[in-house]
């Protein structure tokens, strides 16, 4: 089968959407027109420069790997499927190439245990339903809570893939500590690290990649110089001090939140108003705790109408969800406890309303 074939067959098979698609495209191009992508050696300053050279032409956006080794970025909005995207970029590069070997990393707890879930047969949004050959064997699923158990080799003769929390790694290299991976396995003789950086077919998958790019994590990371990076991101940049922002240079795909809400992928979002209401009047603590409230407010009542509606015509009841953005993890924590605090709840009723 033809390498574009395989592109084809990977997109119909997993049904992808055409931003997906169009990203699967591009790695396919980057990959097939630039043969030294595919060099494990091929890492020197010049060669990496070369790579850079005959990207641009492609991809004007891309200026830098700002890595040492090839690293791409695939910006799509948040809810496009950029998890979708990383069974297809895996299912295209085991069947064109041969890549069993595939490193993916999570920010945080949440995304990590909902990745592992992902990338498990028995679960309803299996990132490889449709794939044939993953249907008899799937993917190894090795995990920073059980890699230490294993042994060099796959235990199924497949592909391996690696899911990690850089949250934790980087919790575990502070104070210029080497992290849990790089201490030496007793089922191995080596460490793991030492086990994928001596691997000449290894991916490195960064999922929410904005969230821990520069930190002392992924720098440690950095040192197992895979073949390839593969960045999926909503947001393509590093916030700075300031409030500045520093956009990425090695972007290959850009699907922002405008286009998706315009193509249908993204619901338009809902803005909420209260009538004859004076921010002024308000300390700005007081004013994050009325934007929570009235989006509780607005929530509950959505809330209550899928519930009539589904009662009504008998269709399966869909939960709706409130998510909340946070400047960081202190910001998190304070607004956590502003919604649980006793009298979060108790807002007044009279004289508001919302649109949307």
């Amino acid at each position: 089968m033809s390498l574009e074939n395989i592109v084809r067959s990977v997109s119909g098979r997993l049904s992808l959407r055409e931003p997906q698609a169009e990203s699967l495209r591009r790695l396919h191009w980057a990959v097939d027109q630039v043969p030294a992508l595919r060099d494990p050696k091929a890492r020197s300053p010049e060669e990496l420069k070369a790579m850079q050279d005959a990207l641009t032409g492609q991809f004007p956006t891309l200026a830098d790997f700002e890595r040492d080794f090839p690293s791409l970025c695939f910006a799509l909005a948040t809810g496009v499927g950029k998890t979708r995207l990383m069974g297809a970029f895996i299912s295209y590069l085991h069947a064109a190439y041969g890549y069993k070997h595939f490193f993916v990393l999570a920010p945080n707890l949440t995304i990590y245990d909902k990745l592992i879930g992902d990338f498990s047969p028995n679960s309803p949004k299996y990132v490889f339903k449709g794939i044939a050959e993953f249907a008899s064997t799937p993917p190894e699923v090795i995990t920073g809570d059980n890699y230490e158990q294993r042994g060099s080799l796959s235990l199924l003769g497949g592909i391996e893939v690696n899911i990690f929390n850089i949250s934790k790694i980087n919790s575990e290299v502070r104070g210029g500590k080497s992290p849990k991976i790089k201490r030496l396995s007793e089922y191995l003789g080596q460490s793991y690290f030492e086990y994928l950086a001596g691997l000449d077919d290894l991916v490195l998958i960064m999922d929410e990649s904005h969230r821990y790019r520069a930190s002392a994590g992924i720098r440690s990371l950095n040192e197992l110089r895979p073949l390839l990076g593969l960045e999926l991101t909503a947001t393509p940049f590093v916030e700075g001090t300031g409030g500045k922002t520093t956009p990425f240079k090695n972007v290959v795909m850009d699907y922002p939140l405008a286009r998706a809400i315009e193509d249908g992928f993204v619901k338009e979002p809902a803005v909420v108003t209260q009538q004859n209401f004076d921010p002024s009047a308000h300390s700005a603590g007081a004013l994050e705790t009325i934007k929570l409230q009235d989006g509780v407010r607005v929530h509950e009542e959505t809330k209550v109408h899928l519930l009539t509606y589904a009662q009504q015509t008998g269709e399966k009841l869909v939960k709706p969800f409130m998510l909340v953005i946070a400047r960081d993890t202190t910001h998190a924590a304070g607004l956590m406890a502003t919604i649980e605090s006793e009298g979060f709840f108790c807002w007044p009723l009279q004289g508001q309303g919302h649109s949307g």
